[in-house]
């Protein structure tokens, strides 16, 4: 009776044992399927929101050139402009003892569109200076000496830009001031134009720059012209304009 008993319980032990080894293996087989879903739908999502991402940015920025009027695929740029020529370069230069010079060079100036110099003695003429009834007054004493030579106060400016220079004097005795030569020493004129203009009273422009034409040899010589000391513009002009260097 006690073998018949144990050898049912030990079956029974048998098949308990049997029947929990099924359940466990069958517990664990069933969390792969559902763990390889889950990664493989949060690849899928997040491929999915990157690629909309980046399709959205791309419109965005399509939409951005098109109707920006701001942002502009052209990167050429303007040409250099063109350099422009100068004219001709005037200056009128004068000497004017007691105005009367001084008055057609500003005409001139104006009229021309030119610069204007005085040229200023260092030493300036007192009325005792211009008395040409003593022989022994300044003026008297430099016009009788063919090599004096009055010193200038200041210089000209750049003086190789010029192209054309007008000079101006009174006429001293049948002559230009020696103050004149000293200026046309001064400088180099060569291959400039130089013409001479002078005022009095009475005389003529005569032979007045023959010394300056010989002073500055390498220049061209135009024709000068005397006028009274209120001589009107129009004349002024009449006469400039007829040189032809402007």
């Amino acid at each position: 009776m006690r073998k018949f008993l144990m050898i049912i319980f030990s079956v029974g032990l048998i098949f308990c044992f049997t029947a929990c080894a099924d359940k466990n293996n069958s517990g664990g087989n069933s969390e792969l399927p559902e763990s390889s879903e889950i990664s493989q739908n949060s690849s899928t999502n997040e491929d999915k929101s990157s690629s909309e991402s980046s399709e959205n940015s791309f419109s965005a920025t399509t939409e951005s050139s098109s109707t920006n009027p701001e942002i502009s695929t052209n990167t050429e740029s303007e040409p250099p402009a063109e350099p422009t020529e100068d004219g001709v370069k005037i200056l009128v230069a004068y000497f004017s003892a007691t105005n009367n010079t001084e008055g057609v060079a500003q005409k001139l100036a104006d009229g021309l569109g030119a610069d204007l110099y005085e040229i200023t003695p260092e030493q300036p003429y007192t009325s005792a200076d211009l008395d040409y009834g003593n022989s022994k007054s300044r003026s008297s004493v430099e016009m009788n000496d063919p090599s004096a030579c009055p010193a200038i106060s200041g210089s000209v400016e750049n003086m190789e830009q010029y192209d054309v220079v007008l000079v101006g004097y009174p006429i001293w005795w049948g002559d230009a001031p020696r103050i004149m030569s000293t200026f046309i020493e001064s400088y180099d004129f060569s291959g400039k134009t130089l013409v001479a203009f002078c005022t009095s009273a009475s005389s003529g422009f005569g032979n007045s720059d023959s010394t300056l034409r010989s002073a500055a040899s390498g220049a061209v010589w135009l024709k000068g012209q005397r006028f009274s000391a209120g001589a009107d513009a129009s004349d002024v002009m009449k006469w400039a304009n007829g040189l032809g260097v402007n």
